[in-house]
């Protein structure tokens, strides 16, 4: 090809696009600070020019529900955990001043709900799904001599709008985009790897290219790839193409990587492909870095789920996206203790029910080696509550779907795709298949390297293994009754099967455990959550279904999960105050203040029988019958009461506990683990006697002072040899001193009421919990008192970022 010639046409492609010096990068502002909020519907709120007497200072995220207060008639009910609801205003100025040739954009990881956005007075845009990432256009509304404001309504007054607890307000993180009028589109980058062996992997990178402007430009699109280690693994670079006015153009490059390092399970390598486009002369015009994994992940018939050819279960649970005593605002420092203490306890992958998560928790899966269910939808056109989604389903689902995959798409962490849970519509075959019809052709056009699955609701009783709904389901997935999904796929072999949302109990586990074709399961639930009360009623807020309670401590029920679950040796010793005879009613259920109730039914009462507890303290000090029980996947364990052997025991095929029958008497009791070359692996449980103190302990000793940052502090109240008395009652005040700053305090109690913000929190089984962050830079320390106990302090470091 004559060089020249290809010079000059790319000239000549290039003159309506003249850049010159003022080509520039993307420049991204958060948009945290400095926000006015008022809770109401004040008449002319979108104005630029409004009274804002009696409108206060927040920072985003922020979710104004969480701080109540809870009334049993709050309008949406047990569904939200008697939380309240209602109309807010948000405003902030924006401190930006246009120039020719720039787009700018305001982007909101989620408004819940119902949002309407204005910017000077003017209408950007409206959603009425609250989980859903928006970005705006805003630049033809901005002004050049200022002020530039933005307002946010965000409403949950038509409540209930959902099943749990949804949170109100501006409750993720919002930005300020700049880029040039040619850019990458929200969404607009994906990379996927199109093969892959131990030598090489091909990297397929697609970039949408968006023209904003009046008149034809010219543009070039270049990949960089960095490993893992930092280095440069790859780099290409598009001819140019020309992008229509107002167009976008797409333009896929492959990129060769040799010798890949996978993401996995034990090594979750992440990629960065940052990709610019560029004008003729190769000035950036915007730029996008896309974080990926390279790994191959296969769902089949015969034998479940395979990851970089190896087969593993999924052991997976489902979680809510509140976060406990912080609400709906969740800092990602909250999402990082959970998922550690899940996966300390055998979990390898998570489900999100029944929405799309924040995106910093799937950054989050990515870097922790977590599998993901990501999930989209609770009802289609059927209603479960009288003013959720289903109202906006036919008019919206389609855009809704395709922003939350082409968001998530670049994710290496998420395997599969959830159109529904118990979707309604399945009552009615022919609307459910039409419904999943359109959502499956959106999810396959924009991301056709993932299978789709949804929560199937007793299919058996709709007929969805007969008519045909079913088998539209790229993996057939089930909500309980697993012995029924076994069935569905010995009628048809080459389904490809999953539980997606199942029980705690043993009968649960074993079908899936035992069953090559099983790929996993999803418990009910992963953690505590808040809201979907209304099955126990007033006063409960909160759901008591998960391995961790709301402040990320196991309950027994995941400490039993572990002996089931986990790769490495593990060994729980419990009370069980159930005779040994009426052992089969404690299977899997349990735990302090836990009935022995079927999972799906776990909260009948706000105030339940208890079965299991992770004390030698009953509340009857006399003699008495008592069962130790024990959780453990070693092959042999031995039991001692005050140093005397109870005897060894082997580990049971059917995955049951240890127990042995024992008259109690106050003391110690031991359990350990007696396999070859196990080392001192065991657990005690001691009787407490008078409280006399309280002990902290922090997950971390230095803590940022950002939104995202937060430390765990625990108090534990104590006798005079440090066992944690779990009948103490006193009531227990949290205070920081220094350059820190309590969040809130908690014990995950599904009746208390005080608020979560209260310095003072009553213990549960002896502990309490305080979320604390940093204020700027230096030492801190938290205090907590009681009468007639001796304080507890802990000193920690605060660093500013």
């Amino acid at each position: 090809m004559d060089r020249s010639v290809s010079r000059l046409a790319m000239l000549i492609a290039g003159l309506a696009f003249s850049p010159g010096a003022g080509a520039a990068d993307r420049t991204i502002t958060p948009l945290s600070s400095d926000w006015r909020f008022v809770q109401g519907d004040p008449e002319g709120a979108e104005r630029l020019a409004t009274n804002l007497e009696g409108w206060s200072t927040v920072t985003v995220p922020h979710d104004w529900a969480i701080a109540g207060p809870v009334a049993e008639d709050a309008k949406a009910g047990g569904e939200n955990g008697f939380f309240p609801t209602g109309i807010a205003w948000y405003r902030r100025n924006l401190d930006v001043t246009p120039v020719p040739n720039r787009r700018y954009f305001v982007e909101f990881d989620g408004i819940m709900e119902r949002s309407g956005v204005w910017v000077n007075g003017h209408h950007v845009g409206y959603r009425p799904m609250g989980y859903v990432s928006l970005r705006y256009d805003i630049t033809r509304h901005l002004r050049r001599d200022g002020p530039n404001v933005i307002a946010v309504r965000a409403d949950t007054a038509a409540a209930p709008s959902s099943r749990w607890y949804t949170g109100s307000g501006i409750y993720r993180h919002v930005r300020l985009i700049e880029t040039g009028d040619v850019h990458v589109p929200q969404g607009g980058a994906f990379v996927r790897t199109s093969s892959i062996t131990a030598g090489a992997a091909m990297l397929s990178v697609s970039t949408e290219i968006h023209n904003s402007s009046t008149t034809p430009r010219g543009a070039m699109v270049e990949v960089v790839v960095t490993s893992p280690d930092g280095r440069e693994a790859g780099r290409t670079r598009s001819l140019l193409t020309q992008v229509e006015a107002d167009r976008t153009q797409l333009v896929t490059r492959e990129i060769r990587l040799a010798s890949p390092r996978r993401w996995n399970l034990n090594d979750p390598a992440m990629y960065r492909a940052t990709i610019h486009i560029l004008d003729d002369r190769g000035d950036v015009l915007d730029s996008e870095t896309v974080r990926f994994g390279v790994r191959e992940a296969v769902f089949r018939a015969d034998t479940g789920f395979w990851l970089n050819g190896r087969n593993i279960k999924l052991k997976g649970v489902a979680v809510h996206h509140d976060g406990g005593a912080v609400g709906a605002a969740v800092p990602i420092a909250v999402w990082r203790q959970r998922l550690i203490a899940l996966k300390a306890l055998g979990v390898n992958a998570i489900r999100t029910s029944h929405n799309v998560p924040s995106p910093e928790l799937l950054d989050l899966t990515d870097e922790l080696g977590l599998l993901v269910m990501d999930e989209w939808f609770d009802q289609w056109n059927v209603a479960k509550t009288p003013e959720d989604y289903h109202l906006f389903f036919s008019d919206w689902h389609k855009r809704d779907t395709a922003d939350m995959i082409r968001r998530d798409r670049n994710h290496p962490s998420i395997v599969l795709w959830s159109a529904g849970n118990e979707i309604h519509d399945t009552a009615y075959p022919v609307q459910a298949k039409a419904a999943l019809r359109s959502i499956l052709y959106i999810a396959h056009a924009t991301d056709p390297t993932r299978p789709v699955t949804m929560g199937l609701f007793r299919p058996n009783v709709t007929g969805d293994y007969t008519n045909g709904l079913a088998d539209m389901l790229d993996v057939v997935g089930q909500n309980y009754r697993e012995t029924e999904l076994a069935a569905a796929h010995r009628q048809d072999p080459r389904r490809r099967i999953v539980g997606t949302e199942n029980g705690h109990n043993r009968i649960n586990w074993l079908p899936v455990r035992d069953n090559p074709a099983y790929a996993g399961m999803f418990l009910w639930t992963g953690i505590d959550y808040l809201g979907e009360a209304n099955r126990a009623g007033w006063p409960a807020i909160s759901r008591y279904t998960g391995l961790l309670d709301r402040t990320g401590a196991a309950h027994v029920r995941g400490l039993e999960r572990a002996s089931w679950w986990s790769e490495t040796r593990v060994i729980h010793v419990v009370r069980n105050a159930i005779p040994t005879a009426a052992g089969p009613a404690t299977d899997g259920a349990g735990g302090p203040n836990q009935p022995v109730l079927p999972a799906m039914i776990a909260v009948a009462t706000p105030q339940p029988p208890v079965a299991l507890f992770d004390d030698w303290t009953p509340a009857n000090a006399k003699p008495h019958a008592e069962t130790i029980e024990v959780y453990s996947n070693c092959r042999q364990v031995e039991a001692f009461l005050n140093g005397r052997s109870l005897g060894t025991l082997p580990i049971n095929a059917n995955a049951s506990p240890r127990r042995w029958a024992v008259t109690y008497v106050p003391g110690e009791v031991r359990a350990v683990c007696r396999d070859q070359g196990a080392g001192d692996i065991s657990d005690r449980l001691r009787t407490a006697g008078t409280p006399v103190a309280i002990r902290l302990s922090s997950d971390t000793g230095t803590v940022g002072s950002d939104f995202d940052s937060m430390a765990y502090v625990r108090a534990q109240v104590v006798d005079a040899k440090g066992v944690t008395v779990p009948n103490a009652a006193q009531l227990l005040h949290f205070s920081v001193e220094g350059a820190g700053e309590l969040i809130a305090t908690d014990n995950g109690s599904v009746t208390d009421h005080r608020p979560f913000a209260s310095p003072d929190r009553q213990p549960r089984d002896g502990n309490a919990v305080a979320l604390v962050r940093g204020a700027g830079d230096g030492r801190f320390t938290v205090r907590v008192s009681a009468d007639g106990l001796k304080p507890g302090t802990i000193a920690l470091q605060a660093r500013q970022k």
